[in-house]
């Protein structure tokens, strides 16, 4: 009776009933199982080995920030617009003949002060763009980080260019506002405007001044962010954090 219950027990697990025809029972070999694989990050490959994306957008995010502190600290100096060819803010394109005429009838000493404070409010105003940009870098996603790190000299600062001015335009422009206020340019650019508009058979000119400042001293910034991105790409020297090394090479 118990031999029995026992073969009722086995044939029940093997799936079979009594009655049924006997059938063969196979465990499976070692090599038909496939286990799952884990799972990885996705990484990709940068000047600097193999690294996650993780990784790669906080490097790139560092040389960013890197790149707009320096930048800001180089352009907030006396002279690092006035004196710097590349981003030196000239007259206004749109009032050029407002300089030339006046330099024509004796005031170039009063075009050169303007241009002189015009610069000057872009030095002043380079103080406070520094946590402005920063802000700007912390809040990117960069979908597009691997086209970026393999990209041009400037790929990361053009795409900061691209997706930030807007935003960097209205948040600046009080700041340069208060900052040509404060060393004059305003003043001295009415004056100018005001003299020539009284001028026989002129044709009036006013041009927004915030505007154009603005928009020049964010490029100019934007100018100098170029360079020290081309820096760290190219000089291990530049590279001073350890994810910085990871990232674009050690």
């Amino acid at each position: 009776m118990q031999l029995l219950r026992y073969s009722l027990l086995l044939t029940a697990l093997l799936g079979m009933h009594p009655g049924a025809s006997a059938q063969i029972f196979r465990l499976p070999k070692i090599g038909d199982i496939r286990l799952p694989k884990p799972r990885t990050t996705t990484t990709t490959t940068t000047p600097g080995g193999k690294v996650s994306q993780n990784e790669a957008a906080l490097g790139l995010r560092e040389a960013l920030t890197q790149g707009i502190s320096k930048g800001a600290d180089q352009a907030s100096r006396q002279d690092g617009f006035y004196l710097n060819k590349l981003i030196r803010i000239p007259f206004p394109p749109d009032a050029q003949r407002v300089a030339s005429t006046l330099r024509a009838i004796g005031l170039g000493s009063e075009v050169d002060r303007f241009e002189l404070s015009l610069n000057r409010g872009a030095e002043d105003a380079a103080r406070s763009a520094k946590p402005i940009f920063i802000s700007a870098i912390k809040s990117l996603t960069f979908s597009d980080v691997w086209g970026i790190l393999t990209g041009q000299q400037d790929a990361a600062t053009n795409y900061l260019r691209r997706t930030t001015t807007a935003q960097l335009t209205t948040a600046f422009k009080p700041i340069m506002q208060q900052s040509l206020d404060k060393v004059s340019a305003t003043q001295y650019y009415t004056g100018l405007v005001t003299r020539y508009n009284q001028l026989p058979m002129v044709k009036q000119v006013n041009p927004d001044l915030n505007q154009y400042a603005t928009e020049k001293a964010i490029g100019g910034l934007f100018t100098l962010i170029a360079q020290e991105e081309a820096n760290i790409r190219e000089n291990p020297v530049a590279r001073t954090t350890q994810i910085l090394r990871r990232v674009f090479g050690g």
